[in-house]
């Protein structure tokens, strides 16, 4: 698994979220028509490509039935929130989450299974390959198999129902009326338009992976909701039941059939690695986007001490649907830093539809409609140039290190702002990214083990910035290179002799 790269071996590839109802949202206003996946204009696609994307994930393309969405329209904590996004909230703008999923074929709105298919080959004409949900831990409570298989959800009592009213619902079923579990996890109450699988039950396990193997069929890789939620340690605390082990059983049923199929788990907790010892080929790193949020150097540069192959297998992001918006979280100078060490350091690189535009209020999965907000030119003028800079072979399908500092004088401890990494390309390329990741000016010498520069002048020409300038080599590798950095500074250089 460690030497397994999806992407036609590209080993760093670049992912981008759409929520695919709210898109489509977009181009029926656009063109004063109902519109389908059909209707998504080849610029766009072709837009994508020149980006330098790689994945293409939409979100929420699955059926969602009337009870899941008028859970959503009439649930007041999630009304409050979709009244804050949309301050001209109306009943349609309420579709429903795409996690409470009443069957994996495409929402007849969209088109249907038949308007995916040519969808995902025009994407393929270009190269880029979909990426679908999955989510294998519930159902909506409009799912077939309420009504044709009970037994596959966990049932609760009366007494279920009185003392925990936010985690058990009354079904209608023609197998009867019934009390059934919401999903959950273990620490929060549940959500209130799903209904919870049970994974103690074998033919839950079979149904479940007949569904992905057919799944699989239709897109290129998955992203997993919640994907720690069923691994047998977590089911039995949540749910006091023995489950079934499922990821390593359904992975390789699909891998039998497509050996390239991708599998990303959005996983919390500190278990990124359980779920890569699972099988998965991308673990969410919400670690590091807690590191970058809190703004510490040091427990940043912790988070690089592990080995490549665990790096390799991370899904970086600043924002995603369940994020509050980066532009929102980080100031200007801050953000762009952040994305600089997300971006630029190995694993799949995780952008989220309009983080390039610098937008500032999150659209709930709920939402088929989002706000209408102007681009910030700031953000999407950095955006630009830093997907031009990740486009590079070097940054793609290089070799990534990170490189160690030292202080610029004794008693100055500000060399502990910095972050910087070494990326190796083809004959020789050396390129370096370093970062002062705090909100004062500091001051290091970063040590460059490379016996490459031991002679002649060398430049080190700023990517980002368009600035060059020279070193002698033997400098460069006796003592460094001596850097004096702005608050938030970056620079990524491309060092040539």
């Amino acid at each position: 698994m460690a030497d397994r790269y999806p992407m036609n071996h590209i080993r760093y590839p670049s992912l981008y979220q759409v929520n695919v109802r709210v898109w489509l949202t977009d181009l029926s206003i656009e063109l004063d028509r109902v519109t389908t996946l059909d209707d998504i204009p080849d610029d766009s696609l072709d837009a994508f490509v020149q980006q330098g994307f790689d994945w293409i994930w939409l979100l929420s393309v699955w059926t969602i039935g009337d009870t899941g969405r008028k859970i959503s329209q009439e649930n007041p904590v999630w009304r409050h929130e979709f009244e804050e996004t949309l301050l001209d909230l109306v009943e349609d703008d309420i579709g429903g989450s795409g996690f409470a999923v009443a069957g994996y074929h495409v929402h007849p709105d969209l088109g249907g299974d038949e308007a995916l298919k040519r969808l995902r080959e025009r994407l393929g004409d270009r190269g880029l390959k979909l990426m679908l949900d999955f989510v294998p831990n519930h159902m909506g409570p409009d799912h077939p198999w309420v009504n044709t298989h009970l037994a596959y959800f966990i049932s609760g009592t009366e007494e279920d129902i009185e003392n925990n009213p936010l985690n058990y619902m009354r079904v209608k079923s023609k197998q009867g009326d019934r009390i059934l579990a919401h999903g959950r996890d273990p620490y929060f109450d549940g959500w209130p338009d799903t209904v919870q699988l049970d994974y103690s039950n074998p033919d839950v396990v079979e149904a479940m992976t007949n569904e992905m193997v057919r799944i699989s069929g239709q897109c290129d890789g998955v992203r997993c909701d919640m994907a720690m939620l069923i691994l047998p340690d977590v089911f039995e605390k949540t749910w006091g039941r023995k489950a079934q082990a499922f990821w390593p059983a359904v992975i390789h049923a699909v891998r039998e059939k497509n050996p390239d199929f991708c599998f990303m788990a959005e996983v919390y907790w500190d278990m990124e690695s359980t779920m890569q010892q699972q099988g998965f080929d991308y673990a969410y790193d919400k670690r590091l986007y807690d590191r970058l949020h809190d703004g510490h150097a040091d427990m940043i540069r912790d988070h690089f001490n592990t080995g490549l192959e665990y790096q390799d297998k991370l899904a970086r992001f600043l924002e995603n649907h369940d994020e509050p918006r980066a532009a929102a979280t980080f100031e200007l100078k801050k953000h762009e830093a952040a994305a600089v060490i997300i971006f630029l350091s190995p694993g799949l690189r995780f952008f989220h539809q309009g983080q390039l535009e610098g937008k500032l209020k999150r659209i709930s999965p709920h939402l088929v409609r989002g706000p209408q907000e102007m681009p910030d030119p700031e953000i999407e003028k950095f955006y630009a140039s830093l997907l031009t800079v990740i486009k590079k072979s070097i940054f793609r399908n290089g070799t990534w290190r990170l490189l160690a500092c030292r202080p610029a004088w004794d008693g100055n401890g500000s060399w502990e702002s910095f972050i910087a990494f070494a990326w190796e390309g083809a004959d020789r390329e050396l390129a370096l990214v370093v970062v002062n990741y705090a909100p004062d000016g500091a001051q290091c010498y970063l040590l460059l083990p490379f016996p490459d520069l031991a002679t002649g002048q060398w430049q080190l020409h700023d990517i980002m910035h368009e600035v060059t300038y020279e070193r002698s080599g033997s400098d460069l590798l006796t003592k460094g290179l001596y850097l004096g950095m702005k608050p938030w500074q970056y620079h990524v250089f491309n060092v040539t002799k």
